[in-house]
């Protein structure tokens, strides 16, 4: 069975970014996104995807990092998955956290779009802006041309709607990137 890794290297006058995608890993994260939080949802969302995530960053800034990290991330898995030839393509989850209940929904059909409502009340967790984990997401979304769909249905701790969102984004990213056969999973033949 073919190992599916990806990789995607970004340099502009802001940052300097390398990053490693392997699809069929361990759930493992190597490297740093400049902030402590942005972090901990990386390892959040590698563990329980079940994707390798290998990163090398430097940049002037907080939110440069954040948003180039995604494009990164999602130009890599993208490389990774090739073709999508025998991929599930959609994948879905419900995952509670707490006090939180979190949905995502993702079809990797080629079609950049997303649709976040994480309903945070804070403009800051942790030592990360709000509007900048949601920009990752967004922007991930469309490096990895991808439909994300994510809803925090509720929950009283932003930390943890938060991570319930990232979670459910893992499961449904470990279901619509599992190996089921066939072809490409599409009507039209290509994705």
């Amino acid at each position: 069975m073919t190992v599916r890794v990806g990789e995607h290297k970004r340099k502009t006058s802001e940052v300097d970014i390398s990053v490693r995608t392997e699809v069929d890993g361990e759930g493992i994260f190597e490297g740093s996104s400049g902030t402590s939080f942005m972090d901990h949802m990386l390892k959040t969302l590698t563990k329980h995807s079940g994707i390798n995530i290998r990163v090398r960053a430097e940049g002037d800034l907080k939110h440069h990092l954040i948003e180039d990290l995604a494009i990164a991330i999602g130009k890599a898995m993208l490389s990774a998955l090739g073709d999508k030839r025998g991929i599930a393509r959609f994948g879905y989850a419900y995952v509670p956290m707490d006090d939180s209940l979190a949905r995502a929904v993702v079809d990797l059909g080629g079609r950049a779009y997303s649709r976040i409502e994480l309903g945070v009340k804070s403009e800051v967790i942790e030592d990360t802006k709000v509007e900048d984990i949601k920009h990752f997401l967004e922007t991930f979304s469309q490096s990895l041309q991808c439909n994300m769909h994510i809803r925090v249905l509720y929950g009283s701790n932003d930390h943890h709607r938060i991570e319930a969102a990232i979670k459910a984004l893992a499961l449904a990213m470990r279901r619509s990137v599992e190996r089921v056969g066939g072809g490409v999973p599409s009507t039209k033949g290509e994705i």
